[in-house]
Protein backbone atom coordinates (compact mmCIF):
# COMPACT_ATOMS: atom_id res chain seq x y z
CA UNK A 1 0.00 0.00 0.00
CA UNK A 2 1.43 3.68 -1.07
CA UNK A 3 1.87 6.35 1.20
CA UNK A 4 -1.07 8.94 1.21
CA UNK A 5 -0.18 12.66 1.42
CA UNK A 6 -1.11 14.31 4.42
CA UNK A 7 -2.72 17.63 2.60
CA UNK A 8 -5.28 16.42 -0.06
CA UNK A 9 -5.24 12.91 1.14
CA UNK A 10 -4.58 11.28 -1.91
CA UNK A 11 -1.31 8.66 -2.91
CA UNK A 12 1.39 10.41 -3.67
CA UNK A 13 2.15 9.47 -6.95
CA UNK A 14 -1.40 11.13 -7.67
CA UNK A 15 -0.69 13.77 -4.99
CA UNK A 16 -1.85 17.48 -6.40
CA UNK A 17 -0.63 19.70 -3.96
CA UNK A 18 2.96 20.96 -6.06
CA UNK A 19 0.31 21.49 -9.24
CA UNK A 20 -2.04 23.78 -7.14
CA UNK A 21 0.96 25.81 -5.32
CA UNK A 22 2.59 26.60 -8.73
CA UNK A 23 -0.80 28.28 -9.64
CA UNK A 24 -1.40 30.14 -6.71
CA UNK A 25 1.83 31.74 -6.33
CA UNK A 26 2.80 35.19 -6.99
CA UNK A 27 6.46 34.66 -8.74
CA UNK A 28 9.11 37.90 -9.24
CA UNK A 29 11.57 37.75 -11.93
CA UNK A 30 13.70 40.94 -12.28
CA UNK A 31 17.86 41.97 -12.73
CA UNK A 32 19.88 43.06 -10.25
CA UNK A 33 23.60 44.27 -10.52
CA UNK A 34 25.76 42.96 -8.16
CA UNK A 35 29.47 43.59 -7.63
CA UNK A 36 32.05 44.74 -10.85
CA UNK A 37 28.66 45.44 -12.28
CA UNK A 38 28.18 41.76 -13.15
CA UNK A 39 24.25 40.90 -13.99
CA UNK A 40 21.82 38.67 -11.76
CA UNK A 41 18.48 37.62 -12.42
CA UNK A 42 16.17 36.99 -9.11
CA UNK A 43 13.21 34.86 -8.86
CA UNK A 44 11.43 35.53 -5.70
CA UNK A 45 8.05 34.69 -4.45
CA UNK A 46 8.28 30.62 -4.77
CA UNK A 47 6.56 28.77 -1.67
CA UNK A 48 9.53 26.72 -0.26
CA UNK A 49 7.48 24.86 1.48
CA UNK A 50 4.91 22.90 -1.52
CA UNK A 51 7.78 23.54 -3.52
CA UNK A 52 11.59 22.00 -3.36
CA UNK A 53 13.38 25.04 -5.08
CA UNK A 54 16.80 23.46 -4.77
CA UNK A 55 15.48 21.32 -7.26
CA UNK A 56 14.00 23.78 -9.38
CA UNK A 57 17.28 26.16 -9.14
CA UNK A 58 19.01 23.30 -10.67
CA UNK A 59 16.58 22.49 -13.56
CA UNK A 60 16.52 26.20 -14.40
CA UNK A 61 20.57 26.80 -14.21
CA UNK A 62 20.74 23.15 -16.85
CA UNK A 63 18.29 24.68 -18.73
CA UNK A 64 19.84 27.79 -19.20
CA UNK A 65 23.73 26.60 -19.38
CA UNK A 66 24.87 29.26 -16.28
CA UNK A 67 25.58 29.26 -12.61
CA UNK A 68 23.88 30.53 -9.59
CA UNK A 69 21.92 29.19 -6.37
CA UNK A 70 19.21 29.23 -4.12
CA UNK A 71 18.24 30.26 -0.83
CA UNK A 72 15.42 28.41 0.29
CA UNK A 73 14.97 30.50 3.67
CA UNK A 74 14.82 33.86 1.65
CA UNK A 75 12.69 31.86 -1.35
CA UNK A 76 14.99 33.46 -4.19
CA UNK A 77 17.29 31.93 -6.62
CA UNK A 78 19.68 34.09 -7.97
CA UNK A 79 20.91 33.33 -11.42
CA UNK A 80 24.19 34.95 -13.30
CA UNK A 81 23.31 36.43 -16.52
CA UNK A 82 20.19 38.35 -17.95
CA UNK A 83 17.70 35.39 -18.43
CA UNK A 84 14.07 36.93 -17.59
CA UNK A 85 12.40 36.01 -20.43
CA UNK A 86 13.95 32.58 -20.61
CA UNK A 87 12.81 32.18 -16.82
CA UNK A 88 9.43 32.78 -17.80
CA UNK A 89 9.09 30.90 -20.30
CA UNK A 90 10.87 27.58 -18.27
CA UNK A 91 8.64 28.73 -14.95
CA UNK A 92 5.35 28.65 -18.23
CA UNK A 93 6.41 25.25 -19.14
CA UNK A 94 6.61 23.73 -15.41
CA UNK A 95 3.18 24.20 -14.63
CA UNK A 96 3.41 28.17 -13.22
CA UNK A 97 0.47 30.15 -13.87
CA UNK A 98 1.47 33.12 -16.77
CA UNK A 99 -1.26 35.19 -15.12
CA UNK A 100 0.85 35.19 -11.59
CA UNK A 101 4.72 36.06 -12.77
CA UNK A 102 5.68 39.44 -13.05
CA UNK A 103 8.72 40.72 -14.78
CA UNK A 104 11.00 44.10 -13.21
CA UNK A 105 13.98 45.35 -14.86
CA UNK A 106 14.88 46.03 -11.36
CA UNK A 107 13.90 44.84 -7.79
CA UNK A 108 10.98 45.56 -7.28
CA UNK A 109 9.01 48.26 -4.44
CA UNK A 110 8.01 46.70 -1.29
Amino acid sequence: MSKMCTTCGLPEELCVCETIAKESQKVTIYLEKQKFGKKYTMVQGIDTKDIDIKDLAKKLKTRLACGGTSKPKEGTIELQGDHRQKVMEFLVDMGFSPETIQMFDRKPRS
